[in-house]
């Protein structure tokens, strides 16, 4: 099969999307697969019109590969590609537009209120609070503030690299994830970063954070069913993975929802699929299929 493996692009998640792609296309090689690597560009269109991949495996996180632009693209073009479509993945990637869909259907997400630029901040005197773009993936600008003034410093350095910012509920507790693969929900990782916020440094720094599997109990069970929900919820494809915050009362609240999750090292799919004896190769082999 002729693959074109999309990354990099212009979001501030090109680096780890690159180590993401790279990793991807190794292994599809590895497979047997025709393989060719591409940037988002201007000329990228006509570049796919030129090469006629059977399939483009989007491994482009951030603006225009998570927010269903290039789906979009795609979609125009007549060309296959892996993971979510167009709806899906503009909505999920709005982490206020997703927490507002969830709560209509009583899913449990942390209490938030919306900050677009230029209006004034909404009273907010529930600290320590969760400060973070509405419109940015792994962790990027995420911060813990303890009081007004945090918040309202945090808010305008934020403003540098989005419209738009959620100031959200901090729920004392755990951070759990989910993936899922091909509508197969995979075992519950805990995620314990040693500075206490698994931020982007926790994520991407080897030796950072610890993962463990927690034995299958109810509240893995209701994890995993509240992932499953998401994504036929979304109308999710291919591969996803759903973050949570679990208070000490065992209650789990949604973060956000993942469309192009991570293919590092360090990636969490990748290590919920190994846990069940999917490697990474069978693994991109389900998704390319």
């Amino acid at each position: 099969m002729r693959i074109a493996v999309l990354m990099g692009g212009k979001s501030s998640e090109r680096e780890i999307s690159l180590r993401t792609g790279k990793a991807v296309a190794k292994t599809l090689r590895e497979l047997g697969h025709e393989v060719i690597e591409l940037d988002l560009s201007a000329e990228l269109p006509c570049k796919l019109l030129e090469i006629k991949p059977d399939k483009v495996f989007i491994a482009l996180h951030g603006t225009y590969g998570e927010d269903g632009r290039v789906q979009g693209m795609l979609d125009l073009l007549g060309i296959p590609y892996t993971g979510t479509g167009v709806l899906g993945s503009a909505i999920a990637m709005d982490k206020d537009i997703t927490k507002r869909l969830l709560k209509s259907e009583n899913i449990p997400t942390p209490n938030w209120i919306c900050v677009r630029k230029q209006e004034a901040i909404p009273a907010w005197n529930s600290f320590p609070a969760v400060i973070k773009p509405s419109d940015q993936g792994s962790s990027v600008g995420l911060k813990i503030v303890k009081n007004k003034s945090e918040l309202l410093s945090a808010v305008k350095e934020l403003f540098r690299i989005t419209d738009k910012i959620i100031i959200e509920q901090f729920i004392e507790g755990r951070d759990m994830t989910v993936g899922i693969l091909k509508e197969r929900v995979l075992p519950v990782i805990e995620i314990i970063p040693k500075k206490g916020v698994y931020d982007y440094e926790s994520k991407y720094t080897p030796g950072k954070t610890e993962y463990l599997f927690p034995p299958e109990n109810s509240l893995t069970r209701k994890l995993q069913e509240i992932a499953l929900k998401i994504s036929k919820l979304l109308d999710l494809k291919d591969f996803s993975r759903i973050d949570f915050r679990v208070d000490r009362k065992r209650n789990p609240f949604v973060l956000e929802v993942n469309t192009i999750p991570g293919m590092t090292e360090l990636s969490l799919l990748p290590m919920a699929c190994r846990k069940v004896g999917i490697d990474f190769k069978e693994m991109l082999t389900l998704i390319i299929s």
